[in-house]
């Protein structure tokens, strides 16, 4: 089967595509891709109201799929941004904690405009992107069980 026909392949060049247009807005910001993902739950979180101690690195690692020796660095260097700082739990000294600080809360106004912008250049219906999105959802769902038996 040729290369332009494997579901992989699709996948991983949608992927690539879709982290270079994000390019220009995290330049500009001065943070790397993972870095936007991080703070993205942290927003989310905070708009939730989840409650401060449950923003661990663990709870990280689990929602962004990343293992510890892939986050860790990523988040010393996100404290030396001063867009997050970590301590250790005051119950459990084992567990660390997550905080976004005011310089990484202020990112996600500047974020929200370019992501508007962007999405209205794309030149896709939302529905479109809608169904997308739902349907890699269920791709990954299935991928996670397989891989997991």
């Amino acid at each position: 089967m040729s290369l332009d026909r494997q579901l992989c392949f699709a996948l991983y060049a949608s992927s690539r595509a879709m982290t270079r247009a994000y390019q220009p807005m995290l330049r500009e910001l001065g943070i790397t891709y993972p870095q936007y993902l991080v703070l993205l739950l942290l927003w989310q979180w905070g708009r939730e109201g989840k409650p401060s101690d449950a923003w661990t690195v663990s709870a990280l690692g689990e929602s962004l799929m990343l293992d510890s020796g892939t986050l860790t660095p990523l988040l010393k260097r996100m404290e030396m941004q001063n867009l997050l700082t970590r301590r250790r739990g005051v119950a459990d000294e084992r567990v660390t904690l997550v905080s976004i600080t005011d310089t990484g809360r202020g990112l996600e106004s500047k974020v929200k405009v370019w992501r508007e912008a962007a999405l209205g250049q794309l030149g896709v219906a939302p529905e479109r992107l809608s169904a997308l999105h739902r349907e890699l959802w269920v791709l990954l769902d299935a991928l996670q069980a397989n891989i997991k038996n």
